[in-house]
C-alpha cells in the first residue's frame, strides 16, 4: 500500500487550548490511508468547542461516546450525526480536559479519484467542503474514534508546505447554543470553504 511522504504533527507543536489549535490547524494537512491509496488535503476550515461550552459534546461530562474529547489532545473523536454523516474532531485539551476542533472543510490534493469515488461526486469544488462531505470523501467512521493523529496510521494530522495565508474568522455554523462566540476559522478566499457568504467567507 502506498503511504504519504508527509510527516505527522509533533503533539508538543499543538496548542493546549482549543481555540488556539482551531486557528492553527488551519493549513495543515490531514491525510488519509487507504487500501487503494493516500487521499489527503489541506485543512481550510475548522470550529472550536472550547471548555464549558454548552455547544460542545463534552459539556455534561464524559460518557462512553465521548471519553475520545478527554484525551490528550491530538486524538480523533468521531461521532454520527443526525443519523447519517460523520464529523471528525479533534480532542484539544490536556488529558481529562474535554474540548475539541471540528474539522469542516479540506482542500482535495492527493488521492482525488478516490475522493470522488467514495463521494459519488465528481466536481472537485464539492468533494470535502462541509463536515460531513469531509468524512464520507476520506471515508471516516467510528472505526477511526480515539486514533493518535500525531503519528503515521490510517489518519493522521501532517504539516503544510506553505504558509496558508489570511485566516478569517466567524461565528460557528449550525450552533443553536453559544451561538455568538467566533469560533469559526477559515482560510479567506478559498473556494473549498464551506458556509454561506454572509459569515464573511
Amino acid at each position: 500500500m502506498k503511504t504519504s511522504h508527509h510527516p505527522p504533527l509533533a503533539r508538543l507543536e499543538l496548542p493546549i487550548d482549543t481555540a488556539s489549535l482551531a486557528r492553527y490547524l488551519i493549513g495543515k494537512l490531514l491525510v488519509r490511508e487507504l487500501p487503494e491509496g493516500v487521499a489527503s488535503g489541506l485543512i481550510v476550515e475548522t470550529e472550536a468547542y472550547v471548555v464549558g461550552d454548552a455547544a460542545g459534546h463534552a459539556y455534561r461530562g464524559m460518557t462512553g461516546r465521548n471519553r475520545s474529547l478527554f484525551l490528550e489532545r491530538g486524538h480523533a473523536y468521531v461521532y454520527l450525526a443526525y443519523g447519517s454523516s460523520f464529523m471528525l474532531n479533534v480532542s484539544s485539551e490536556a488529558p481529562g480536559i474535554g474540548a475539541g476542533v471540528l474539522i469542516r472543510a479540506i482542500e482535495p490534493l492527493e488521492g482525488v479519484s478516490i475522493m470522488q469515488l467514495n463521494r459519488g461526486v465528481k466536481r472537485l469544488r464539492d468533494l470535502a467542503r462541509g463536515p460531513g462531505r469531509l468524512a464520507a470523501a476520506l471515508r471516516v467512521d467510528r472505526s477511526l474514534d480515539g486514533l493518535d493523529l500525531c503519528r503515521k496510521g490510517p489518519l493522521w494530522l501532517g504539516r503544510g508546505e506553505h504558509e496558508p495565508g489570511e485566516i478569517g474568522q466567524s461565528i460557528r455554523i449550525g450552533v443553536s447554543r453559544d451561538a455568538n462566540r467566533t469560533l469559526r476559522f477559515y482560510l479567506r478566499d478559498n473556494p473549498f470553504v464551506s458556509g454561506p457568504r454572509s459569515l464573511g467567507v
